[in-house]
């Protein structure tokens, strides 16, 4: 089995990013200039071409140099490669070439969003074998070997080798003296206003008063969204939609975060937890299907609606956190695996 990169999340979090801001700034440069096209004389130098040139060389810079930086480098210039790719999807599904056929935009959504669920199951499956944590030490302290290592990484070296046995702990010390030592660099502006931004974003999951606001929207919206779609329905206007099947999808999803939600509602007095465990879910639905049907309808106007629902999922996961912790702090808590079995309470078997 080929041995796993600890910081594989990381790499995949930054191609997505990058992926993301290009398509978003590309649509809007567009839009502002008025659709030029590169060329003449009947030539037209599609996007999509110097997205495909950007994924080679992003490739080829994780490929040629060894390091985190290289690959974090490799992982954001194929980003912007896959973004000016993704971004023309429209003319390769419609026998028109058409850039504004309109499900491209749900396209383009369910493309990032199937690469963050596949960012998140690689971040909770990181679990190293000793073998592996050994390797991603090793290439740690190698691509120190040029400019040096800070303290930083060799404390993270140390711990990915702690309880890997006296020989390699060892072997790992003495490889480390053996590689300069480098000052940590200075803060960059936008280290600093990544940092603000965490900051702020904790400071707001952790107000209390924001949950109830949360929650009564996450009831309310819905439901508001379902009764919209009938109200077309009866009047008529949903079959003048040009994507009324898009229209359908987004109410059958509203539909399903509805339920959820309402029934969630029901079991805040009994069982927080599992409560904000489904309010957690109904977002999850909307984020993975509803917003697909969305982004069809209303195109790249519904990104301030997914800004919308991924506040509400932090906040939701924030409060979910909080109540979990709590009731592992609860004394009358027990963990499930020290139930006592049946045959051990009633004694020994005859």
């Amino acid at each position: 089995m080929p041995t796993r990169a600890l910081d594989a999340a990381a790499y995949l979090q930054a191609f997505v990013l990058s992926g993301v801001v290009t398509v978003l700034a590309t649509r809007a440069y567009l839009q502002a200039t008025g659709y030029p096209q590169l060329g003449g004389g009947g030539l037209h130098i599609a996007h999509v071409l110097w997205g495909g040139l950007l994924m080679a060389v992003g490739l080829g810079v994780a490929l040629v140099f060894l390091g985190g930086g290289p690959r974090t480098a490799g992982a954001i210039i194929g980003g912007v490669g896959f973004g000016l790719f993704i971004d023309e999807v429209g003319k390769f599904v419609t026998t028109r070439t058409d850039y504004f056929y309109a499900p491209a935009a749900g396209i383009i959504y369910g493309a990032f969003a199937l690469l963050v669920v596949l960012t998140q199951a690689v971040r909770g499956r990181t679990r190293l074998t000793t073998a592996e944590r050994t390797a991603n030490a090793l290439d740690l302290v190698l691509s120190g070997l040029p400019g040096g290592l800070t303290d930083r990484r060799r404390v993270a070296v140390l711990r990915l080798v702690q309880g890997t046995g006296p020989t390699t702990e060892g072997a790992m010390i003495r490889l480390l003296d053996a590689v300069p030592r480098r000052e940590p660099p200075p803060v960059r502006f936008w280290q600093r206003w990544a940092a603000l931004g965490r900051r702020v974003a904790a400071w707001l999951a952790a107000r209390r008063w924001l949950v109830w606001p949360v929650v009564v929207y996450l009831v309310v919206e819905p439901v508001v969204t379902v009764a919209a779609v009938l109200l077309d329905q009866v009047t008529g206007h949903l079959d003048q939609q040009r994507e009324w099947g898009a229209a359908l999808g987004t109410s059958i999803a509203a539909l399903i975060t509805a339920v959820l939600s309402i029934r969630a509602a029901f079991r805040l007095r009994g069982d927080r937890i599992g409560a904000f465990r489904l309010f957690k879910l109904a977002l999850l639905v909307d984020l993975l299907f509803g917003q697909i049907f969305n982004f069809t309808v209303n195109q790249f106007g519904a990104v301030s609606a997914l800004a919308v629902d991924l506040l509400l999922l932090g906040v939701v996961t924030a409060e979910h956190r909080r109540l979990s912790r709590q009731e592992a702090r609860s004394p009358s808590w027990t963990p499930p695996d020290s139930t006592p079995d049946k045959s051990d309470a009633d004694g020994p078997a005859e």
